[in-house]
């Protein structure tokens, strides 16, 4: 979907981070049809931002240099949606990526604004360099149409889970224990590992808006992780739902022995799972 399209849909969110950059935004649409017609598909949802410099909000200039890589939640879910296919899994599976650019111009979207996003939630920007979760909003809501089996979110969203978590296991969060666990599993096996973060509902005053719905970052600096979560959760209705968080694991570590660089993280995990639910393992569990 182009610009227009965005407007038609109303995805007054994507298109609120995007109006800084001379870069024309896209929301990616990427389909594969292994099940039957009547199958549920899983929907991934990958955090698009083809740069981020933190918008009007600018980041220093250390943390500037990888940030061309915070669309690698994208390439996960399209890289594990083309590995379906290659495989041909019975199963359906529907990748979609809100993809801007976050930049300051004089046009871009400023600290204090309200933006309307497609599910009618208002979100109160409060410092734009939170961007990568008021794009999913509007992606997790165009998910429903669908009415997936499951949807699993993944993003670069926030330095805290790396704090967290360190340099080699990726944050995640669930509306659904069963899902968490299944996850952490397969984590586990695929080498792309996962460990769950709370959402306690007392954590929802933190990012609860003055004069918008909800607030893009909480209002005590503790808790990004987990602030960023629940704001994605508010977007998500009653669908079985997961967050990846990969910020902690978006290059590659010591002692990994990978090229510089992004790592590929979550794309093992997502392509297990697909085969996993599909009931067509290709890899040995071991």
């Amino acid at each position: 979907l182009d610009r227009a399209a965005m407007v038609k849909e109303k995805m007054g969110a994507i298109l609120g981070v995007a109006k800084g950059s001379a870069e024309e935004p896209k929301f990616i649409i990427m389909e594969y049809h292994g099940g039957p017609k009547n199958q549920p598909p899983i929907v991934l949802v990958g955090k698009g931002v083809t740069f981020d410099s933190g918008g009007i909000n600018l980041k220093p200039s250390q943390a500037m240099s990888d940030m061309h890589m915070d669309m690698s939640g994208a390439a996960a879910v399209l890289c594990a949606t083309a590995a379906a296919a290659a495989q041909r899994l019975p199963i359906n599976v529907i990748a979609l990526v809100p993809a801007a650019e976050n930049m300051p111009s004089g046009s871009g979207y400023r600290p204090g604004d309200i933006l309307a996003s497609r599910s009618g939630i208002t979100i109160e920007v409060v410092d734009t360099d939170a961007e990568g979760r008021i794009l999913l909003a509007d992606a997790l809501d165009y998910a429903k149409q669908y009415k997936p089996q499951l949807v699993v979110d993944v993003a670069t969203l926030t330095g805290a889970a790396t704090v967290a978590l360190g340099l080699r296991t990726a944050a995640l969060f669930s509306n659904k224990q069963d899902v968490a666990d299944e996850l952490f599993a397969l984590g586990e096996r695929s080498g792309d590992r996962v460990w769950q973060l709370p959402m306690h509902e007392e954590y929802e005053q933190e990012i609860k808006g003055t004069t918008g719905d909800i607030a893009n970052v909480g209002k005590v600096r503790y808790g990004g992780a987990i602030h960023g979560a629940l704001f994605l959760k508010r977007f998500v209705g009653t669908m079985p739902w997961a967050h990846l968080d990969i910020a902690p694991t978006l290059t590659a570590a010591e002692g990994q022995f990978l090229a510089k660089g992004a790592s590929g993280t979550s794309v093992r995990l997502l392509v297990r799972m697909l085969e996993e639910r599909s009931g067509k393992v290709i890899r040995n569990k071991e």
